[in-house]
């Protein structure tokens, strides 16, 4: 939406007025996070269909360590809130950031290594092309494998829609403000105009005018002839 091109920025439109446009404004627009409507894309996206089916996943970080070195750091990264998952069947990887355990007792934790002996539960909530959702499921401890699946996240969702409609609104008002102010430049050019041909004219003439009132008698070094 703008042009930062330093050798752009330094010209100006050649004008024998001495009259030119105003630049226009830099507007930014960030990118949105989300899409307008998030569930109908989840419910009609093919990989999130795929995706919403519980299905074989894989820790997949380490791949180059030994087994057992590769449980230790699992379950330190789980202990850290974050990982890395893979699912089987359609090959996505996932980089799953959560809060990590405690020993205070919480009702919905995001990460429980003691829901079930042997395993840890998992939930982790992101924005996937441009829509909310959050992966749920478990991890075998030893052999690093579980279930999983990713839902449709409502409450980020309707958080992330109404700052989207914040930013629209936010760039629409300084587009109409930026309008605005092209308006009343546009209605009072024409006097501007008026007046810098006025003042144009007037040295014109006058410039003329001296130049004339110095050009009486011969040249200086000739005599008259009579």
């Amino acid at each position: 939406m703008h042009m930062n091109d330093p050798a752009l920025a330094s010209m100006l439109p050649f004008d024998t007025m001495g009259l030119y446009e105003q630049p226009r404004p830099k507007f930014i627009f960030k990118m949105p996070r989300v899409v307008p409507d998030q569930k109908a894309k989840f419910e009609s996206d093919e990989l999130f269909r795929r995706l919403s089916r519980e299905g074989e996943v894989r820790f997949t970080g380490f791949r180059d360590r030994p087994q057992d070195e590769r449980v230790v750091r699992f379950q330190n990264s789980c202990r850290e809130g974050h990982t890395e998952i893979a699912f089987a069947a359609t090959g996505t990887n996932l980089q799953l950031i959560f809060t990590p355990p405690t020993t205070a007792y919480t009702p919905d934790k995001e990460c429980d290594f003691d829901k079930e002996p042997g395993k840890v539960h998992l939930k982790a909530s992101f924005i996937m092309n441009g829509v909310c959702v959050r992966w749920r499921g478990y991890i075998d401890l030893e052999r690093l494998d579980g279930v999983g699946c990713v839902e449709f996240n409502e409450e980020k969702a309707a958080q992330e829609d109404a700052l989207l409609r914040e930013q629209i609104e936010r760039y629409n008002q300084r587009l109409r403000e930026f309008e605005d102010k092209q308006r009343g430049y546009r209605q009072e050019r024409p006097d501007e105009i008026e007046l810098r041909m006025t003042n144009n004219i007037h040295g014109h003439h006058g410039h003329h005018g001296g130049v004339t009132s110095r050009c009486h008698g011969p040249p200086r070094g000739e005599r008259r002839l009579t």
